[in-house]
């Protein structure tokens, strides 16, 4: 597979303006990811909750994925106002029509949550099944600390064994040569796709390291680390290589399918009554998503919007899109809903309306730039998880790992590519959260 004059190519990591404190990171060149100085104290019961939640998300994305109808349907009116939603069903809906099938099916994947102190509950932000990121660094980090707490953890008061082990790197290289070994071919390689000018390089390395590089050879894997977003596609000449890729008989990670089970609209679809049962089959396994879905709706909903406008500060405005920076919060939803109600067409069906989660805030070390500096911070945990299936059975099904990542309080988004936040670890501790 060639793609060549396509964005997807890898470059050094480039020096970048900090979003978390004003002005620029001296030197030039290479940076050091931003990372707190010490773990965040997380409650062990939140913390076996999420883990237990990974297996059934796997296998909840890849049930979905084979539901071409479902996909279609639910994203039919977002296509209409949305070109690159558009443009990945028109992939998509080619596929369906020569009925191609995937006989093995990978999925690297990451659900987000926080835990809301208003209810006392975990509840999910989103569900990532294309560029999971900070596998790679995040681990570090999570040894940074263990290292750290070994060392201090006596003064301090706390215990290195508290922090969990992470394996999400070596998991996911796991998944990838195990895809690799399924496609059964010995000559062939497994290709990462990334971004041009990629900032994000090293946590990539991570993965990369165990496994071979080599060119001119069959492509077993495809491991996407760009493609969710339009400037990812700047000409047609991207999108001839995602349709080759999803055309050939690579293992997509993910395939075009998966993509899309990954969307806002089709969270906010299988929040719905009754969807969940359209694809699983456990009462318990469907009762424990359930239970941390967060308030989720779409715009056709007249009294929610209502409620969103004279209450912005409760509800988060979401596009389909990934990658950071792109929800609307507090007075930009409340005119962006009202300049929505007043368009003709379509135009609500690009949005999700989604409830805003409160977690309770803490002072945390941060450090960016080679700057350590105290401020009110709120964490978000990602649980990580892997799934392999061939056409007889589930090869891989698994939990593996996490990424906590944590930002000044004042701050909406929480990304920490796009300058957000910083990468941290989890301390697990017995606490109850005070509802407040």
């Amino acid at each position: 597979i060639k793609c060549e004059n396509s964005c997807w190519s890898q470059l050094i990591v480039m020096n970048r303006t900090s979003r978390l404190r004003s002005g620029t990171v001296p030197g030039v060149g290479l940076v050091h990811a931003p990372f707190s100085l010490l773990p965040t104290r997380f409650p062990a019961s939140f913390w076996k909750q999420a883990c237990e939640l990974a297996p059934i998300f796997n296998e909840l994305v890849d049930r979905v994925s084979l539901d071409g109808k479902f996909l279609q349907g639910s994203l039919s009116r977002t296509k209409q106002v949305d070109d690159f939603t558009a443009r990945l069903l028109e992939i998509h809906a080619k596929m369906m029509a020569v009925n191609k099938k995937e006989d093995i099916r990978l999925g690297l994947h990451r659900s987000d949550y926080m835990l809301d102190s208003e209810t006392n509950s975990l509840l999910q932000i989103e569900l990532n099944t294309i560029s999971t990121s900070f596998p790679g660094l995040g681990s570090l980090v999570s040894e940074l600390h263990r290292t750290l707490l070994n060392q201090y953890g006596e003064v301090l008061g706390l215990d290195s064994e508290r922090i969990p082990r992470n394996w999400a790197a070596i998991q996911f290289a796991e998944a990838l040569g195990k895809a690799w070994v399924e496609y059964n071919n010995e000559s062939a390689v497994v290709m990462m796709i990334v971004q041009a000018e990629e900032r994000n390089m090293y946590d990539q390395y991570w993965l990369i390291n165990h496994l071979k590089e080599s060119d001119g050879r069959p492509v077993a894997v495809v491991y996407f680390r760009a493609g969710y977003a339009p400037t990812d596609y700047p000409s047609e000449v991207e999108w001839s290589a995602r349709l080759l890729i999803e055309q050939s008989s690579a293992i997509k990670c993910p395939s075009i399918s998966y993509h899309l089970v990954g969307t806002k609209k089709i969270q906010q679809e299988l929040a719905k009554p009754s969807v969940l049962e359209r694809f699983l089959d456990n009462e318990e396994d469907i009762a424990k998503l359930r239970k941390c879905f967060a308030g989720l709706w779409s715009l056709d909903n007249e009294e929610i919007v209502k409620s969103a406008i004279e209450k912005p500060d409760l509800f988060v405005l979401k596009p389909q899109r990934e990658g950071g920076g792109n929800n609307l919060y507090g007075h930009d939803l409340r005119e962006t809903l009202i300049r929505l109600k007043n368009e003709q067409g379509e135009a609500l069906a690009a949005y999700i309306l989604m409830q805003r989660i409160f977690p309770r805030a803490s002072l945390t070390q941060l450090v960016q730039g080679g700057v350590c500096f105290e401020e009110l911070s709120i964490s978000e945990l990602g649980i990580f998880g892997s799934y392999l299936r061939n056409k007889d059975k589930v090869v891989i099904n698994n939990q593996c790992g996490y990424l906590m990542r944590t930002k000044v309080s004042s701050s909406n988004e929480g990304g920490v590519a796009a300058g957000f936040a910083v990468l941290d670890s989890i301390l697990l501790t017995d606490e109850v959260i005070i509802v407040v």
